[in-house]
């Protein structure tokens, strides 16, 4: 499933977008923005694998968002805008493909064909050879690894992170960003700030959190609960 985020500032292109995105199997939306300041944020709150960038936008325009954006892992990015000029810059930036507003659907269902095709090489590159099932963390005497289907939840506890699993619980001296780059995404999801767990230990989804199998609750902020709740019904 390829996660989407929106990035305009009108709310008629946000419409159709999301109207063209739910049409479209393979996508999910997992989040909207107004401007490239709040696309930075969900960024940063998001796995996102590709946006869909307007140019023409207050505070920062999408190019200098684009050229400024440094964060490991960035999404593939279509742009989509009423402004023809831009279109060398976007290939200067190696953007997926141009929309031209107002564009179809069948022109939007091209582009993100490109995109999925891209995203695919990019996984066969980053992809090892050997059957991967497990996370590997450094102790005191090594390396040492977790299989993922022992993985109840992860959580942020001060500079360290506690993966509990069914067997015990690990500290592990790194970012939770880094924590959910590494798990594969198809087994595990951000419910919060502080809190990532496996999909397949979740028995129950209540308003503002959720139960595991162990029958430990974990909460689910409203930045994450669209993509919880979508993930858990699917």
């Amino acid at each position: 499933m390829i996660k989407c985020l929106i990035a305009d500032d009108e709310l008629i292109a946000h419409q159709i977008l999301e109207q063209y995105i739910m049409q479209t199997p393979g996508l999910t939306l997992v989040a909207k923005c107004r401007n490239a300041l709040e696309a930075f944020a969900k960024l940063e709150q998001h796995s996102i694998d590709l946006v869909f960038l307007d140019i023409e936008m207050p505070l920062v325009n999408g190019v200098a968002f684009l050229r400024t954006l440094n964060i490991p892992n960035p999404p593939k990015v279509i742009f989509t805008t009423a402004y023809a000029e831009y279109a060398l810059e976007g290939y200067e930036l190696n953007v997926v493909d141009y929309l031209l507003k107002p564009f179809s659907f069948e022109r939007f269902t091209k582009a993100v064909e490109k995109a999925k095709q891209s995203l695919q090489k990019l996984a066969e590159i980053q992809t090892p050879p050997e059957d991967n099932n497990y996370l590997v963390i450094k102790e005191k005497g090594g390396l040492m690894k977790i299989p993922y289907h022992e993985i109840l939840y992860i959580e942020a506890s001060r500079d360290y992170m506690k993966i509990v699993t069914i067997v015990r619980q690990y500290l592990v001296h790194l970012t939770m960003k880094k924590l959910e780059e590494l798990l594969p995404v198809e087994r595990f999801i951000r419910t919060h700030k502080s809190y990532i767990v496996s999909l397949a230990q979740i028995k129950q989804l209540k308003s503002d959190n959720l139960l595991l199998s162990n029958n430990v609750s974990i909460p689910v902020s409203i930045n994450y609960k669209e993509e919880v709740v979508a993930r858990f019904s699917s």
